[in-house]
């Protein structure tokens, strides 16, 4: 592993004493520290974290990249955000980028400051706040009084029953569009809106959108430029710096400011003790009384005695946030110093994170980033704030920064690939009431789905809609479909999507389908082009990018092509019915070529002569296949495509666990991407792996020759591998979100449960001990061993739970697959909590021999634990002989009676 170039901190700390704590995630240094000195002398905003993607240890090259790179440039290789890790990560916008190119940036300089003007003016008036009506359903128009909140963060409204959550944050925002585009806008086509006043803000995980109207075209183009320069980073003349570079290194600033003011009872800017130590009950830190008193005291410095005001809160925080396990790794690499020289940390990296070719110029690279003494950087040595600055930055991350990007050769047939896949796209809900929007096509293909389903029907007025047949579920139209997969096809990555089209249309409206795909998509659709130099085996996703796969029926080759559009046609199938009646327009069997849906007749000898062919089965039949034929369902899998779809008994839009039809090769395996949870977490940590870009290529033998996954030695011959996973902090993990007094409740007692999910074999789960009344830096100290005989599709889940004498709550999860895990000393950041994570040390070792059941034990179990764990096994060895000698005794004795 080469080692990663440092990126951005996700903190940055004032100088401290050596053995201060520290607070990771404010500063109170007025001058943040810049990556380069050259950013800093130019005033010019610094972008690479803009692109989270690979780390190069070439410093040369990473300056090389800031001075060429468009600030705003969007590539591939984004990685997502922590956040992201939670239901489907936040759109990139290219109007933003198009917006913020065109009016700042010419030749890496900032440009046309009368703009400034323009932006002042607009985010005064947006402050200031604006009447407007809001559309909801078909009731009407509410008048609210909408704002922007003074930090620039979100937008608010009044009066409403949700109170101080009536908001949305502008980094929810997905899209802001002008005039009546909505489906909401639609409703009301017979109202008199003009379309200068109205506007649409697309926000949330599940892209809803807020419809407004104003009273003149004025502030609606106040309102959509506004939140444009917003979503882009830009609210005043120096402003895009400012929040790219706070953004970076104090991510919890504005956070724990508006904490610090909802503390404050009495709106004086300081805190008493009592407010203190609310606040410290609401942030899950239960500390002795005393011990609260005396850092109190050691942090009100200034001339109010008896208060804290907020800098001095900052530092009373930094006291009680002391990282001991860092402090350890730190002294034990730098013989008890209290800072690390540039050796030292080239040992560090090579031992402890296993990378490999790192230079003193990359860890000098590493100093002059994270390290916030001055001090030391004169030095050139890391002390603990540094220290942990760079561990709890992305380069400290347990994920791997390769794996941000697409990386697998993606050459290969498309049966030799996984696909992310969608059921019933349309759907925002259940199976029997929900509402079919054409917005939710935007959301999975946003969310990195290539596989799309789209239920067609006959329509009023000759046009085909789509909805879940014989149900209540709403109606949106086909063609609304089709320009909506346009437009988001291929924001994400270029790599190709499969329209599965559920036909239940006559022939008339089916023409009217075939006219809609090729006019809106266009060349699209046209695979004329590909070039295949092996006949009859799938193209590649390579070869396919930027095109739109058709799947669906197609009229057999024999089929007189003379035949009136419209004919009941008879056709032969090859052993099924012999005399099937097929109603299907010529137009739409044309646009099928690659894709074509087929019955699953003999898994045994099917698609021998062709591979252009996708089967569809529920997972209730892919169940019993799997019971009876697992090795023949493997080898269906290497010769053409095979969807797996939910149960009709899945009414509440629920899903299946995909990991079993995915250790058989299934390649496309839907999921109701409307329903979060476990299944869709685990989906979208097996995807991750591959730039999250929909494509996942299969371990190779399950792509040629014979695999069983349900033998206890699927491998045969293969050494497995040893997964130790050293459990050693928690840090701000936050109270469980349905916690019935909420932020009131009580100190957490937080564990840690590690599950390995894959093969049956290998699928187990451990627990750490419990730790009582702290959730804010609980400590375990633990050792977790697990064996895996193939890593290449395991997946590994972090849960943290709250003990609870009657149960355990859920407080958070993050899910990553085997292969993209980093080793060393890692840090798991919990999915959808920015604050919150896990301490890890992950280390991997290879292992021959038979091995049993993953229970996580082995006989290199002894040379891998802490002392005291080995002395609790040789203690409960002992206990269990004496057991087993006691019993022995009983027996010879109850004989000899």
């Amino acid at each position: 592993m080469t080692a990663p170039s440092p990126r951005s901190p996700r903190l940055s700390l004032t100088t401290t004493p050596p053995m201060a704590a520290i607070f990771p995630r404010l500063s109170l240094t007025s001058t943040p520290v810049m990556a380069t000195s050259s950013t800093v002398k130019s005033g010019s905003p610094s972008f690479a974290s803009l692109s989270p993607g690979l780390f190069s240890p070439c410093l040369s090259s990473l300056s090389a990249e800031r001075r060429t790179s468009s600030p705003f440039s969007r590539s591939s290789s984004r990685s997502p955000t922590p956040s992201i890790m939670t239901s489907p990560k936040l759109w990139q916008k290219t109007s933003i980028s198009r917006l913020a190119e065109e009016f700042f940036w010419i030749g890496g300089s900032v440009v046309a400051q009368p703009k400034w003007r323009m932006v002042e003016r607009c985010m005064c008036t947006m402050q200031t706040g604006t009447q407007m009506t809001k559309l909801k359903g078909k009731k009407k128009g509410l008048v609210r009084f909408f704002y922007l909140d003074e930090h620039k963060s979100c937008i608010r409204w009044r009066p409403s029953r949700k109170h101080d959550k009536a908001k949305i944050t502008i980094d929810s925002i997905h899209e802001v569009c002008e005039g009546k585009k909505s489906e909401i806008f639609q409703r009301y086509a017979d109202s008199c809106f003009d379309p200068n006043c109205c506007f649409s803000i697309y926000h949330g995980d599940h892209v809803e959108s807020l419809d407004l109207v104003s009273t003149n075209g004025d502030e609606a183009r106040t309102w959509i430029t506004g939140l444009k320069y917003l979503m882009a980073g830009i609210s005043d003349e120096d402003s895009l710096a400012k929040r790219q570079r706070k953004r970076d290194q104090y991510p919890l600033l504005c956070h724990y400011g508006q904490t610090f003011s909802e503390a404050d009872k009495n709106g004086d800017g300081n805190l008493s003790l009592g407010e203190v130590l609310q606040l410290l009950h609401k942030l899950n830190v239960n500390l002795p009384r005393q011990k609260v008193r005396e850092m109190f005291k050691k942090a009100d410095t200034d001339d109010n005695q008896g208060s804290l005001a907020f800098e001095e809160f900052c530092t009373f925080y930094k006291m009680m946030s002391t990282r001991r396990g860092l402090y350890l790794i730190m002294l034990s690499y730098s013989n008890n110093k209290e800072f690390m020289d540039l050796n030292d940390l080239v040992r560090f990296m090579e031992n402890e994170q296993k990378m490999a070719g790192v230079t003193r110029e990359y860890c000098l690279e590493i100093v002059s980033q994270f390290e916030p003494c001055s001090q030391n950087l004169q030095n050139m040595v890391l002390g603990i704030d540094g220290f942990t600055n760079y561990m709890r930055s992305p380069a400290g991350d347990i994920f791997k920064p390769d794996h941000h990007r697409v990386h697998q050769d993606m050459t290969q047939p498309l049966c030799n690939y996984f696909i992310a896949s969608s059921h019933n796209t349309y759907l925002t809900g259940d199976q029997l009431l929900s509402e079919s929007r054409v917005d939710m096509y935007a959301y999975v293909l946003q969310a990195g789905c290539r596989c799309v389903e789209v239920d067609c029907w006959d329509g009023p007025d000759g046009e085909p809609i789509v909805h879940h047949g014989y149900t209540l579920t709403s109606k949106i139209l086909f063609k609304d479909v089709i320009e909506t997969v346009n437009k988001y096809a291929f924001t994400k990555n270029q790599y190709p999507v499969i329209l599965s089209i559920e036909n239940h249309c006559t022939v008339p409206q089916q023409k009217k389908m075939a006219e809609y795909l090729l006019e809106v998509l266009q060349d699209k659709v046209d695979l004329s082009t590909v070039n295949m130099n092996e006949f009859r085996k799938l193209p590649s996703p390579e070869l396919l990018k930027g095109k739109v796969l058709v799947k669906g029926k197609k009229l057999p080759a024999n089929i007189d092509g003379d035949a009136e559009e419209g004919d009941v046609l008879r056709v032969k199938y090859q052993c099924i019915e012999k005399g099937k009646t097929m109603r299907l327009s010529r137009a739409l069997s044309d646009l099928v070529k690659y894709t074509k849906s087929v019955r699953v007749h003999d898994i045994e000898t099917q698609a021998y002569m062709t591979s252009w062919q996708v089967s569809s089965l529920n997972e209730s039949i892919v169940n019993q296949i799997m019971a009876l034929k697992p090795a023949q369902l493997v080898r269906l899998n290497q010769r053409q495509l095979l969807r797996v779809y939910p149960s009709n008994y899945r009414v509440d839009s629920s899903n299946f666990n995909p990991q079993p039809f995915w250790n058989a090769g299934c390649h496309m395996v839907a999921l109701n991407y409307q329903t979060e949870g476990r299944m869709l977490e685990l989906n979208r940590a097996k995807f991750s792996t591959n730039g999250n870009c929909g494509y996942l290529l299969k371990p190779r033998c399950m792509n040629k020759g014979f695999f069983n996954p349900t033998l206890e030695d699927p491998l045969p011959g293969q050494s497995k591998t040893q997964l130790v996973l050293k459990i050693i902090s928690g840090q701000q993990l936050p109270k469980p979100k349905d916690s019935m007094l909420g932020d009131r409740g009580e100190i957490i007692d937080p564990f840690v449960e590690v599950e390995i999910i894959g093969l049956p074999i290998d699928c187990c789960k451990q627990q750490t001990r419990v730790v009582d009344d702290n959730g804010f830096n609980p400590m375990w100290e633990e050792s977790l061993v697990f064996t895996l005989h193939m890593t290449q599709i395991a997946l590994v889940r972090f849960q943290v739970w709250d003990h609870d004498p009657i149960g355990q709550n859920f407080i958070g999860q993050r899910t990553i697959a085997f292969v993209s895990m980093m080793p060393g000393y890692r840090h798991v950041y919990l999915e959808g909590m920015e604050e919150a994570s896990i301490f890890v040390h992950v280390a991997v070792n290879d292992i021959t021999g038979k091995v049993g059941l993953s229970t996580g034990l082995s006989f290199a179990l002894p040379a891998l634990l802490s002392l005291k764990t080995k002395a609790w096994i040789f203690l409960t060895a002992m206990k269990a002989c004496l057991v087993f000698c006691h019993i022995g005794h009983s027996r010879r004795t109850t004989d000899k009676s």
